[in-house]
């Protein structure tokens, strides 16, 4: 995998990889993340790089190194969040399965008047297209609009690993998130890359991220392939 010095320092990009592998159960709690030389190989880099990216790691409690036993993975969520709620993908990577993310694309979309994203975003938008894999199997497809100023030629050197990490990268800092949930039957293209049968209703979320001004920068629809794994969520207090 490519990182860029572009996009900041390479340790703390590599650091962000590996993380998000740790979150998505692909580096499993009590399992070795890949030995150093491998890294170096995968990211292209130097041995000091590696062991930056992975000292970030310790630092922030994912992982412990000990000499001669490689380094280990101790904790798949970040001990410093406040929230006692636990993601949908957390709660899957607990119960042992691992989680890989893919992006289809990346492109400049032009909207007409008559769009439904026209009054959200104007003339155009960024549009990206990502599968999750679970367990090596297509289970959800999102497609995400952006509200977003970027050049073709910087497109095409887009790499996203965490699309709310990336967001942040452009400045983008989103403050409020709304979902709603429906059940629907996905476009053809769609049952395609999930591998499931064309007019079969699935859950559908659609979710509008808005900054602290209000404003909208995401809107995203996701079509869960329900078939593989129900969507799952935890409460701490009853819900009235």
């Amino acid at each position: 995998m490519n990182v860029n010095r572009k996009k900041g320092p390479l340790y703390l990009q590599i650091k962000e990889i590996l993380k998000d592998r740790i979150l998505h159960g692909v580096y499993a709690i009590n399992t070795n993340i890949p030995s150093e030389p491998q890294l170096e190989v995968e990211f292209n880099v130097s041995k000091i790089t590696i062991r930056n990216a992975i000292k970030e790691l310790v630092q922030e409690g994912y992982v412990e190194k000990k000499s001669g036993k490689g380094t280990k993975v101790i904790a798949n969520a970040s001990i410093v969040r406040l929230s006692k709620g636990k993601r949908f993908t957390e709660l899957l990577v607990e119960e042992g399965h691992y989680i890989i993310k893919k992006v289809l694309s990346v492109r400049k979309i032009e909207l007409s008047s008559e769009s439904d994203l026209y009054p959200l975003f104007g003339e155009n938008c960024i549009q990206i297209e990502r599968i999750y894999l679970l367990d090596n199997e297509p289970y959800i497809y999102f497609t995400h609009y952006i509200l977003l100023d970027i050049n073709e030629e910087d497109l095409k050197e887009i790499q996203i690993n965490s699309l709310y990490g990336f967001l942040e990268d452009q400045n983008i800092k989103l403050e409020t998130f709304r979902d709603e949930f429906a059940v629907a039957i996905p476009p053809n293209h769609i049952c395609e890359t999930l591998k499931m049968e064309k007019d079969r209703a699935v859950l559908k979320r659609i979710r509008i991220s808005s900054d602290g001004d209000g404003n909208v920068m995401e809107y995203s629809e996701g079509y869960y392939n329900t078939a593989k794994q129900n969507y799952i969520v935890t409460y701490n207090e009853p819900i009235q």
